[in-house]
């Protein structure tokens, strides 16, 4: 065994994961590493893994896979999954250590977008993820880089399991709970699920029993956070669509303007524009500098400031108070022949 594990991070149902490095310092490893482990009688579920990562592997927004070995510890023998190490944790953990237990929108825009990519990406190559859940988004590096991982329940596309539930029920789909194919929709209901995790610090589902929740996931479809922008409110009504049919996809939903207008920081990103909505919600729609508007109700008009981008309701304004242009004055029209 070319590395040395460490302290245990985690455990799942069958696997254990521990921090690793190699024995070597010229080793091609990285210096720290997470190994998933388990008994090698189960080892056909982390060799599947494997296999599914090593088509994954040049997506950036997915965990990285270096190999797989074979261990003899403490008399037992281990099938070993060696991968990227993810110093940030997961968004659980990110979600239990903020202040109040949410992130900010612009927080959740940023790992809705690395997520969504992720799963474009995982879709387009045929596969679904079947367990998207906070704990299976992991943050690496010092930027926080959002990267999907644990594809132990992974599948691909239209291949028939029999009824069967993969995943965790507070993110499973209407069409999963109906016992209908599971399929990208139903990643992109989790997402859904995740989104309103972050921004209001609770699940998207409050049920203390499994039946019950599984009637109110076949019948309803979760609130809306209470603070959230209109373009989040639409962005979610896009995903929280009973018809997986009728969802949105990862590509869809990545030209939305949830995740595609914004630097997450709340200032655009440089050079870049806002489509008008409009004719009059143009942003550099300047005729003058003339008053803008500002209401006076001793004078009974709109005036002050500078006019410039403004909303076109101000916009409207402007036009129709008293310190307009005179349309009516010949001085102020040019004819063109």
């Amino acid at each position: 065994m070319d590395w040395i594990r460490g302290e245990k991070l985690g455990h799942g149902s069958f696997a254990m994961v521990s921090l690793a490095a190699p024995r070597s310092r010229n080793s091609p490893l990285p210096p720290l590493m997470a190994v998933k482990s388990c008994g090698f009688s189960l080892s056909s579920s982390l060799t599947r893994e494997k296999l599914i990562l090593d088509e994954l592997r040049d997506c950036p927004e997915i965990i990285a896979c270096f190999g797989e070995s074979v261990s003899y510890e403490n008399g037992e023998k281990l099938q070993n999954l060696l991968l990227e190490y993810a110093c940030g944790g997961s968004l659980a953990d990110k979600l239990d250590n903020s202040a109040d237990r949410r992130l900010p929108e612009s927080e959740v825009r940023r790992c809705t977008k690395a997520l969504l990519k992720g799963l474009d990406y995982i879709h387009k190559l045929g596969f679904v993820h079947c367990d998207i859940k906070l704990q299976n988004i992991l943050l690496c590096g010092d930027g926080g880089e959002v990267k999907i991982a644990d594809f132990g329940l992974a599948k691909r596309q239209g291949e028939y399991s029999g009824f069967e539930l993969r995943g965790t029920p507070l993110y499973m789909s209407p069409e999963m709970v109906a016992g209908g194919d599971q399929g990208p929709a139903a990643d992109i209901w989790a997402v859904g699920c995740v989104i309103v995790e972050l921004l209001s610090g609770s699940p998207a589902w409050h049920c203390s029993d499994l039946g019950g929740l599984l009637m109110r996931i076949g019948g309803e479809v979760p609130e809306m956070p209470c603070e959230l922008s209109e373009e989040g409110r639409d962005f979610i009504g896009r995903i929280f669509v009973k018809d997986a049919g009728e969802r949105w996809t990862a590509e869809m939903l990545l030209n939305h303007p949830f995740v595609c207008d914004q630097d997450f920081a709340g200032v655009k990103v440089s050079g870049a524009t806002s489509s008008p909505r409009g004719p009059l919600d143009f942003p550099d729609w300047v005729t003058c500098s003339i008053a803008s508007p500002e209401y006076s109700p001793e004078n009974g008009c709109w005036f002050g400031g500078e006019m410039g981008s403004g909303a076109a309701a101000e916009r409207l304004r402007w036009l129709v108070c008293d310190r307009s242009p005179d349309w009516c004055d010949s001085r102020d029209w040019v004819t063109i022949r």
